[in-house]
């Protein structure tokens, strides 16, 4: 599932669909093969493309106040946050930041007595620390106290995420622990999936939008091709391929439900 899930968007998504078009035009001798390629790596680089895509898979979720949040048995964080590098023995935050914060400010309000960090590790990084470590440590430099904080084992995936928390927080059949799972928004629906069919009551916290704000106009800009638009449209293709993906392995698994 882990080879399939991270080779599989390789082909299918920009620029790897266009690159294999413009092979197969030129191979075939197909000249409008070509033309489609660039026509899709040009549509798939403008903003108000990837803008589109990317409010597509946050729907349905919003930022909700801490404070309206219910209690739980513990607060999931999931994770894909940090880059471990020289010199930066807890690692430095990428773009999914919110996902730490928001754990911690659930924590602090006591929405639970318990704050759960996975241990993110891809097989082809054996040296790098698994990511919950360094994140319980930043946790308890904020003042989190060590005996509130979990671990789970060593995970790549958000599948193997599920099933390691169940593990850890000790979900039995027909008595499901309640958790207020704290994810990036374009990747929510995917996590409480995998989560729900590993025994969970979830409540959602979503952080981390990647959506423009809906308030700011649409300008010239957001018609011509850039980087960000293209990357944008990328991850947003990925984290649907992602739920197909899942959804059919679930179906697969567990065909009652």
């Amino acid at each position: 599932m882990l080879i399939l899930s991270k080779l599989l968007p390789l082909f299918v998504l920009p620029p790897g669909i266009c690159l294999l078009l413009a092979i197969a035009g030129l191979l075939f001798k197909r000249r409008y093969l070509v033309w489609i390629a660039l026509a899709l790596l040009w549509a798939l680089s403008l903003p108000v493309v990837g803008d589109a895509l990317m409010r597509r898979i946050e729907m349905p979720y919003h930022r909700i106040p801490v404070e309206s949040v219910r209690r739980a048995d513990a607060i999931v964080v999931l994770s894909g946050m940090l880059r471990q590098l020289d010199g930066a023995p807890l690692g430095e935050f990428g773009e999914a930041a919110d996902r730490f914060e928001g754990g911690v400010d659930l924590f602090r309000a006591g929405k639970a007595p318990v704050l759960v960090f996975t241990g993110g590790q891809m097989p082809w990084q054996p040296d790098a620390a698994p990511e919950g470590e360094l994140l319980a440590a930043r946790a308890r430099l904020r003042g989190v106290p060590a005996g509130s904080i979990r671990l789970t084992s060593t995970v790549a995936n958000t599948a193997g995420e599920a099933v390691a928390t169940a593990a850890l927080l000790g979900v039995a059949h027909g008595k499901p622990k309640r958790i207020i799972l704290v994810t990036s928004t374009f990747h929510m629906s995917r996590a409480l999936m995998l989560f729900r069919a590993a025994g969970f009551e979830v409540e959602p916290f979503a952080v981390d939008f990647r959506a423009t704000d809906q308030m700011r106009q649409t300008t010239m800009l957001d018609f011509l091709p850039d980087a960000n638009g293209l990357d944008a449209s990328a991850m947003a293709l990925r984290e649907m391929i992602g739920r197909t993906v899942y959804r059919f392995a679930l179906r697969v698994m567990m065909p009652d439900k």
